[in-house]
């Protein structure tokens, strides 16, 4: 006759699967709206190269190994990732404090104008201090513009994605207009630039890889950014300004002081990206800079949901997807803007996922209030 267990033993035997199950259930949650939204992507992306006569399987074969097919596909795709990174988190970072910022293009071309001319204003610095001078006024140049945003927001009451938008198109008038005139180099004749910098201030390719540092500089933004909002008081503090701003006035929290800072250091991470445009990839500034790769941040941002660790993955699905329309063009003659479609495609099924996750969470909420007050009621008549 075997005995069976007492019931204790079993639920100390059974606790930890089930800690792990529940575990893994609330740590993938957040990223069931990002694969919903993937999948539905997928869908409408086939259904739109079906309407064209182009074979779908093999479009969204050519997407995959145009961004991890080969080596040199990998390293176009890190390539497109790396400023990716950094203007990911100009989004990022004011979302933590529930502002909703999309003025990185901006942000990155000032900062890659303010790094290209720090040459010119500082003369015969060693290449290091020079890069670092280069980095900090980058920084500098992005963070007060987003920062102009948060202040536009508290202090004037302007909404922040409209602001945001409107300077980054102010901030490319302006930029074009000092690459163009006061600042362009008279021998960039077809396509004006402002002077080169001089080889001992450009930043090399990573060993093995011809990829530059601003790959590894944009990780480690990304972990530096997640550590900061996850495991310091500042961070945890612009939790709660973006949870609820009247409870965070109501404890004493400096609201204003914390969006103003998650603003600049949103800012200050595009310009870095601009700086590293400059300095490792088109070696001025020029019209090149304004590749969208801000606009692009949005995108990665929205996928990751705001989540700097998941900004290097979406970063590398969204760059490895952008890398991959030249190889579409030459296969089957599509225009290499299919993959801007693509993306068009993966921002609408990001934000109706969106607002279909907001909705079943109220839902979710209010049942849970009704099933609260029905056995209060069922107490009281008792």
């Amino acid at each position: 006759m075997t005995s069976l267990p007492a019931p204790g033993v079993a639920a100390a035997a059974t606790s930890p699967l089930l800690r792990l199950r529940s575990a893994l259930l609330n740590g993938s949650a957040p990223a069931l709206p990002t694969l919903c939204a993937l999948a539905g992507t997928l869908l409408l992306f086939v259904l739109f190269l079906l309407v064209q006569g182009k074979p779908a399987g093999e479009a969204c074969l050519l997407i995959f190994q145009g961004a991890f097919g080969t080596m040199f596909a990998w390293q176009n795709t890190l390539q497109r990732a790396a400023p990716l990174l950094l203007t990911a988190l100009c989004v990022a970072l004011p979302a933590r404090v529930g502002l909703i910022v999309i003025g990185g293009e901006g942000a990155l071309a000032l900062g890659g104008l303010a790094a290209a001319v720090m040459p010119q204003l500082l003369p015969g610095l060693p290449s290091l201090v020079m890069l670092v001078v280069m980095a900090l006024a980058a920084m500098l140049a992005g963070g007060l513009w987003i920062a102009l945003c948060g202040s536009l927001r508290q202090w004037r009451g302007v909404n922040e994605t409209i602001s945001s938008l409107l300077l980054s198109y102010l901030a490319l008038a302006v930029f074009k207009h000092l690459v163009e005139g006061p600042l362009r180099d008279p021998a960039s004749l077809n396509k004006p630039s402002t002077l080169p910098l001089p080889d001992p201030y450009l930043i090399g390719s990573l060993p093995g890889l011809e990829v530059h540092w601003g790959l590894a500089w944009g990780a480690l933004a990304c972990l530096a950014a997640w550590v900061f909002l996850r495991h310091s008081v500042p961070g945890f503090a612009m939790g709660v300004v973006g949870g609820n701003v009247r409870t965070a006035r109501l404890v004493g929290l400096p609201v204003n002081r914390l969006i103003l800072t998650a603003c600049a250091l949103g800012g200050a991470a595009a310009g870095l990206a601009g700086m590293f445009e400059v300095s490792a990839v088109q070696g001025s500034a020029t019209s090149a800079l304004l590749a969208g790769y801000g606009f692009s941040g949005i995108l990665v941002a929205f996928a990751a949901r705001q989540n700097p660790l998941a900004i290097i993955v979406c970063a590398l699905v969204i760059g490895g997807v952008e890398a991959s329309g030249s190889l579409l063009q030459r296969r089957l003659d599509l225009p290499d803007a299919t993959t801007l479609v693509l993306q068009g495609l993966l921002f609408c099924n990001l934000l109706a996922w969106e607002a279909i996750t907001g909705r079943l969470s109220a839902l979710k909420l209010r049942w849970q209030q009704q099933a609260q007050v029905i056995p209060a009621k069922e107490a009281g008549h008792a």
